[in-house]
C-alpha cells in the first residue's frame, strides 16, 4: 500500500465559493435581518441616535456649535454676550452627556446579548466539531489498520482520538485562572 498518501490543500482554483459557504452566509444574513426588525421602537431609537453621535457630522455640528456659542460669549463677534460665563453651555453639554451615554449603553447592552448569542452558538459549532474530528480520527487509524498502513505510536493522535469532556475543560481553565489571580482552589 502506498504509505506517502497526498492530499490536495490547494484552494478552490475557480475562485469561487462552495454552495455551503454561500447558503450559510446567507442564512447568516439572513438571521441579522430577522433579529433588526424585532428590535423595540425604543432600541431602533437607540441605534439610531447612537449611529448618528459616532459620526463625523456629530463631530462637525458640536465643533461648529459650541465655537460659536464661544465666539459669541466671550465678544469676539461683538454681539451681546447672553452666558457670559458659560454655565449654560457647561449645563447643555452636561445634559447632553447623560442621555448619550444613556443610548449608547442601551446599544451595547443589546449588541452584547447578541454576541452572547454568537459565542455560544460558536461553543456548540465547536464542541460537535471536536467530537467529529475525534471520530473522524478513529475512522482514519481503523481504516489505516485495516490497509495494514504503519502507525507510528504517536502520543498526540492518541490523545486527539480521546473524547474531550467540556465540563473537565471548563474545569480546567477556571483552576488556572485561579492559579493566574492568586484565588485560593476550591477543588
Amino acid at each position: 500500500m502506498n504509505k506517502n498518501l497526498k492530499i490536495d490543500t490547494a484552494p478552490d482554483s475557480s475562485g469561487g465559493m462552495t454552495r455551503v459557504v454561500e447558503r450559510n452566509i446567507k442564512a447568516l444574513l439572513d438571521r441579522k435581518k430577522q433579529e433588526d426588525e424585532k428590535r423595540t421602537a425604543e432600541n431602533r431609537i437607540a441605534d439610531s441616535i447612537t449611529g448618528f453621535v459616532g459620526s463625523m457630522t456629530f463631530v462637525y455640528i458640536h465643533v461648529a456649535f459650541f465655537g460659536l456659542w464661544i465666539l459669541w460669549n466671550t465678544g469676539l463677534l461683538g454681539l451681546e454676550p447672553f452666558d457670559p460665563s458659560l454655565v449654560v453651555l457647561a449645563m447643555m453639554a452636561s445634559v447632553e452627556a447623560i442621555f448619550l451615554s444613556t443610548f449608547v449603553l442601551i446599544s451595547q447592552n443589546r449588541m452584547a446579548a447578541q454576541a452572547d448569542k454568537r459565542a455560544e452558538l460558536d461553543l456548540q459549532i465547536s464542541l460537535l466539531t471536536e467530537h467529529e474530528v475525534t471520530q473522524l480520527i478513529k475512522m482514519v487509524r481503523a481504516i489505516a489498520q485495516k490497509m495494514e498502513v504503519e502507525d507510528s505510536d504517536n502520543p498526540e493522535i492518541d490523545e486527539l482520538e480521546k473524547n474531550v469532556a467540556p465540563e473537565k475543560v471548563m474545569d480546567s481553565m477556571e483552576k488556572h485562572a485561579r492559579k493566574i489571580n492568586n484565588a485560593p482552589d476550591t477543588d
